[in-house]
């Protein structure tokens, strides 16, 4: 689920404030086989905003290689964007746990590690100081903010990029707009999504000949559909589709129930 999330992308500000929730459960599988479940729960107030989201794998998947993954982001809501403070990942395999800490200020970071500390590996390209200026950390930038008052489930919505940090590997996403669609959560939401194209561009901190990076780098169908969280122009993801060579692999909202929440109320003296 960690690793989805940071498939998505967060950009865009305006001067309404706005808040909302999304509570969402979703489920992953490859060629039409289910092989995880996650859940994903937003809460965006007037100034500060709270993302976290977890998984694991199930199924058939799950008898050969037990895993579960847990992220988080959280930060300030500046003019309508989110300005993420901090980011933790977390994820555990049968061979091993690993935790990422990501400390950012006005889209910079400012500390961050991997524990426990991954031995140096000279064929990773390195990443530099620069490479970590005015990024988003994989949990912010799996939200993304539509600009202006109209509707925010457009096309616009898709005529953007975001450069992404996530304690390793610097790389950017990149967006084109495809199609407009409807769907239908087992629970919660039904209406417009936009179907965005996603490109993967790997900047640094990766290994070049790593079979992943090149066919990930390589794809051009990958599409990505973003709903919208309501009292809020934020869009969160509500599918994922990436082609594998075992067939499609699938992100899909099960259960998608997002509220709008009224704006406080200042309190008087």
């Amino acid at each position: 689920m960690t690793v989805v999330c940071g498939l998505a992308v967060v950009w865009g500000a305006a001067p309404a404030a706005a808040q909302g929730k999304l509570e969402a459960q979703y489920e992953a599988s490859l060629a039409g086989i289910p092989v995880g479940k996650g859940a994903w729960n937003i809460d965006i107030q007037d100034d500060v905003f709270a993302a976290a989201a977890s998984g694991g794998t199930s199924g058939l998947l799950k008898s050969f290689t037990g895993g579960s993954g847990t992220g988080a982001s959280q930060g300030r809501v500046v003019n309508g964007a989110l300005v993420a403070t901090g980011y933790q990942a977390s994820t555990t395999t049968s061979k091993k746990t690993e935790e990422i800490r990501i400390t950012l200020d006005k889209g910079n970071v400012k500390d961050f590690a991997i524990l426990p500390e991954p031995p140096v590996d000279p064929d990773r390209i390195v990443v530099t100081e620069a490479h970590r200026r005015g990024v988003w950390d994989p949990m912010t930038a799996s939200l993304l903010r539509v600009s202006g008052t109209g509707d925010p489930v457009s096309p616009e919505a898709c005529h953007n990029s975001a450069p992404v940090f996530d304690g390793r590997m610097r790389y950017e996403l990149k967006l084109d707009f495809k199609r407009m669609e409807s769907v239908k959560a087992e629970k919660g939401y039904k209406g417009p999504v936009v179907v965005c194209a996603i490109y993967f561009v790997p900047v640094a901190g990766y290994i070049p000949d790593r079979p992943v990076i090149k066919y990930l780098a390589a794809q051009r169908n990958m599409e990505i559909a973003f709903a919208p969280v309501a009292g809020t122009r934020i869009l969160v993801p509500f599918w994922l589709k990436v082609p594998t060579p075992l067939g499609p692999a699938m992100l899909e909202a099960t259960s998608f129930i997002t509220t709008a929440q009224p704006p406080r109320v200042a309190k008087t003296q």
